[in-house]
């Protein structure tokens, strides 16, 4: 117990920002605790290569997981987000069993999620905060409210790019393997936190026990080597409300899929957020572009972490064909493909979150779903 205590407090000392908030039992996080940490790196983005970029880092757990004596080898769980919603919202979303988080955390895991630099509550780059660095059809959306009209871009480039990220990612895994004493943390990603989550585990083996992604924006025609730095193009992007519900409404496949409660508590999340987006009109969540390359065949054919993937048979954004294909192109052995039904690409959020979360907390426990250790399952029917 000793050296996890002298870790925590050394984490207070190194970052110089650690909050920690107990929640009570009727809270959506009911007794897990929620410990904010921010981890400093020397960015590599385009944007803001060289300065030093603070991240935000989550922790969901039960006290008792974090303070008690011996190792936790096999229980620290880092969560990737994707291209647009932060990991505080796709993860830990404030709603009754809602959050992802707080179910393996409850199943004795010390529960981590991370926002890379440009979402959320980590930095910023400033390009982000000029409305004319955004693709012309989106600016359109604040004509005349923000700005008097289209306007050409004073940074013209992606500002991130997927090496970027995978810098974010190991500056957050080295920090919490101090911080908890472990040599391998198990990864969780969601759509572009495929390639994130197993584009770094491709990477550094030796760091991560297994990967659980769900919807992984996976492409066999994904070139392995980078494209030339800086990117041309916007450097961000914007969702609105109008966007958001729309995108999500096109992947509804069954009867009371989602409840109407839980996409408010989310959206009030995003806004939450993004304090200058909220801003913008009736308000937005700006996430960076990002270029994506690498996490292709050549790849994931040489990968031997085991891995769960998980298919909501309703995605409209990431094709479930091709989560089936990672699956069938992926080296490893102990390998499942989760067919998840009545669920889209926001599977977390949805009425069958439970079978998600279960299936999940079996894998990283038991290194199974329901018995199976490789291969295919069908879960979820009737919701």
């Amino acid at each position: 117990m000793n050296h996890l205590l002298r870790a925590l407090a050394a984490s207070v000392l190194a970052v110089g920002a650690l909050d920690v908030a107990g929640q009570s039992s009727d809270s959506p996080g009911g007794d897990v605790l929620v410990i904010d940490h921010y981890v400093p790196v020397v960015s590599r983005l385009p944007s803001i290569a060289g300065e030093t970029a603070q991240l935000y880092v989550r922790e969901r757990t039960l006290g008792e997981t974090v303070l008690r004596s011996g190792s936790l080898a096999g229980r620290v769980i880092l969560f990737v987000h994707g291209a647009g919603t932060p990991a505080e919202v796709a993860f830990d979303p404030p709603y009754p069993d809602a959050s992802w988080m707080a179910h393996l955390a409850r199943g004795g895991y010390d529960v981590f999620s991370m926002e890379m630099t440009g979402y959320g509550r980590s930095t910023r780059p400033l390009v982000m905060n000029d409305p004319c660095n955004l693709a012309e059809v989106q600016q359109n959306d604040f004509i005349p409210d923000l700005i008097p009209d289209a306007c050409p871009p004073a940074y013209g480039f992606a500002t991130g790019t997927i090496a970027s990220d995978w810098h974010d990612l190991d500056a957050v895994v080295g920090y919490i393997r101090e911080l908890r004493g472990v040599e391998r943390v198990h990864l969780a990603g969601w759509s572009l936190g495929g390639p994130r989550a197993g584009g770094y585990a491709a990477r550094h083996p030796d760091r991560v026990e297994t990967v659980v992604l769900l919807s992984p924006a996976y492409s066999r025609s994904r070139a392995a080597s980078p494209p030339d730095d800086p990117v041309p193009g916007a450097a961000f992007t914007k969702q609105s409300r109008a966007d958001f519900d729309a995108l999500w409404d096109r992947q509804l496949g069954c009867p009371n899929q989602y409840e109407p409660a839980v996409r408010n508590a989310v959206w009030s999340a995003m806004l939450e957020s993004d304090p200058v987006g909220a801003t913008w009109g009736t308000g937005v969540r700006r996430a960076p572009r990002v270029t994506t390359w690498g996490f292709g065949p050549a790849e994931v054919g040489e990968m031997r972490v085991p891995m769960l993937l998980i298919a909501p048979e309703t995605d409209g954004q990431v094709s479930p064909a091709r989560v089936a294909e990672l699956y069938e192109d992926l080296g490893s052995e102990r390998k499942i493909l989760l067919h998840l039904a009545c669920s889209s690409h926001n599977a977390m959020w949805e009425t069958n979150r439970s079978v998600l979360f279960e299936a999940s907390l079996q894998w990283f426990r038991d290194g199974s779903v329901d018995g199976v250790e490789s291969g295919e399952l069908r879960l979820g029917h009737g919701p």
